[in-house]
């Protein structure tokens, strides 16, 4: 798999692109290979499901039938949480359902769209990473080691769950735990920090309410900047474009609406990963971050 269909979902072409961007510069420098999915659609991530939920399937299905039956790809990489999480639940509905798959192949045949045949495995970032370099693999790329940067490793809630969709997790030695993941952390240990005891790494941020009910979204997110706070973290790292946005606006408007300040850094884990492996700051786009890390970086030694 060290060629796969990247599927960037709307995030990572939005609010998300320094994650894009720091993702496309990782993957070059650890010499994998990933072609952009061509004519790909919104998974459905968000209304589309209430709507109807057969609609969102269909539109995560469509996305894997471009990759296998007009690309030719079996695996499909998807960077983001909510993409991930929508593409799997895709692949599990149509793998255990007939009447799923009867129904997403129909609307696909009547929309003229390529066909889904089951045939496609979605796999996470964090995932491709592991299974095509490791974290030993990371440690003998290193560059510019992180000078142990302590970190709390933030997952969020899709990573993981419903558990019963992610078949590869929980398999027992060197597979992903849904219970208690530790593929980002075993990547950034690799690369030289140090991971703390974050007891709500798969908790959720209230991503989905920013705009309707912004003031719990505040509270979910202010929940896990003090706790990675309290557990004598420097940084949270991310893994999904809307948990991070999520982090750093709110961590913004905490203190602007509630006078609630905090000082932990916000970074995704491929511009941490990116660091140590000799990248550039600007090539990872971290001054495009809303939080802003560059002098904490810099007084760290790591840029």
């Amino acid at each position: 798999m060290a060629k796969v269909a990247y599927y960037p979902g709307c995030a990572l072409e939005g609010s998300g692109g320094p994650y894009d961007r720091s993702t496309r510069a990782l993957v070059k420098e650890l010499n994998l290979e990933m072609v952009n999915l061509r004519d790909w659609n919104c998974c459905g991530a968000m209304e589309v499901k209430n709507i109807h939920p057969m609609l969102q399937t269909y539109m995560s299905a469509r996305n894997m039938a471009i990759a296998s039956e007009k690309m030719g790809f079996d695996t499909v990489m998807a960077p983001c949480n909510g993409c991930y999480h929508n593409l799997k639940k895709a692949e599990y509905e149509c793998a255990t359902s007939a009447e799923t798959m009867q129904t997403v192949q129909g609307l696909a045949r009547k929309a003229g769209d390529p066909v889904y045949q089951g045939d496609v495995r979605t796999i996470h970032l964090l995932e491709w990473l592991m299974e095509e370099i490791g974290a030993d693999g990371i440690k003998q790329r290193i560059r510019k080691n992180l000078n142990g940067i302590r970190i709390a490793n933030y997952y969020g809630c899709m990573y993981t769950r419903p558990r019963q969709i992610f078949p590869e997790k929980d398999q027992g030695p060197g597979s992903e735990s849904s219970y208690q993941p530790h593929y980002m952390d075993d990547l950034l240990a690799a690369a030289g920090a140090v991971n703390v005891d974050f007891p709500l790494k798969t908790a959720c941020c209230g991503g989905a309410h920013t705009l309707s009910d912004s003031d719990t979204s505040t509270q979910l997110v202010l929940n896990l900047l003090q706790s990675a706070e309290e557990s004598g973290a420097e940084v949270i790292a991310t893994e999904c474009p809307t948990c991070h946005s999520g982090l750093e606006m709110h961590q913004i408007r905490a203190e602007t609406q509630f006078g609630i300040k905090t000082g932990v850094k916000i970074l995704y884990f491929t511009q941490l990963l990116g660091l140590a492996l000799g990248l550039s700051a600007r090539k990872l786009a971290i001054h495009e971050n809303i939080s802003d890390s560059l002098d904490f970086l810099h007084a760290k030694g790591v840029i």
